[in-house]
């Protein structure tokens, strides 16, 4: 049994008619993928955000949609309204728990690298993912990356140096990078650096002065004409 469980329920309102869902609290959601047909079904948004911040996308979910039997799913998607911040839709994908699937895993930094502690270097990490196969209930919520390995600027952790729980395999490339510790700039790349800026800002002042020139004789060779025939009446 799924630590992760949520109950829905069936769900007759579609596309703008949601909106009144949403206004009571539920948020509008399908379930689609193996052994079912894809239904249109809702689901408490207080109840539904507790368990993703639990199980994320890459953790086994039993939802139970009225009275029928639970399945076993993923949050598969989740769409946000950018003013409210708010989540408006979600998609679950049903999973069959004797086949493999693949699903993305977040990685998560943990330790301190001492390429950052002691030489003042910057982390950078290139990935916050990866893409994992696997039975089901192998999944993780996420996998660590324990940056106390960079010990210098040359050191990077890759794809291959992930620690991973037995039966899970990773699909991306082995030497993909995922993190690394990028040297502190010297003063003199420092000053480099403004010194591009500088000539950056200045290019853009001449090019917008020159703009205004182009235009105002533009706007002057308009009028000429109009002047020169003018003058000819006269």
């Amino acid at each position: 049994m799924s630590e992760h469980i949520l109950q829905a329920q069936h769900r007759n309102l579609v596309g703008r008619k949601s909106r009144q869902l949403r206004a009571t609290g539920e948020i509008p959601a399908v379930v689609y993928g193996s052994g079912i047909q894809p239904s249109s079904i809702t689901i408490n948004r207080n109840a539904f955000l507790k368990t993703y911040k639990q199980a994320g996308e890459s953790s086994i979910v039993e939802l139970s949609v009225g009275e029928n039997k639970p399945l076993h799913v993923l949050i598969q998607d989740t769409q946000i309204d950018p003013l409210l911040n708010e989540v408006t839709h979600v998609d679950f994908r049903s999973i069959d728990m004797n086949k493999e699937i693949e699903a993305s895993v977040q990685l998560e930094v943990t330790g301190e690298s001492p390429a950052v502690k002691a030489l003042g270097g910057t982390l950078v990490l290139s990935r916050n993912y990866v893409t994992v196969r696997c039975l089901p209930a192998k999944l993780v919520r996420s996998l660590a990356v324990d940056i106390s390995q960079l010990a210098t600027f040359e050191d990077s952790i890759r794809v291959k140096d992930l620690v991973i729980p037995e039966g899970m395999t990773i699909t991306d490339q082995p030497t993909l990078s995922i993190a690394a510790v990028e040297a502190p700039r010297s003063e003199e790349e420092m000053a480099a650096l403004d010194k591009a800026v500088e000539v950056d800002i200045s290019t853009v002042e001449v090019a917008g002065k020159k703009e205004e020139e182009e235009a105002a004789a533009v706007e002057e060779g308009a009028e000429k004409p109009a002047d020169e025939k003018a003058q000819a009446k006269v």
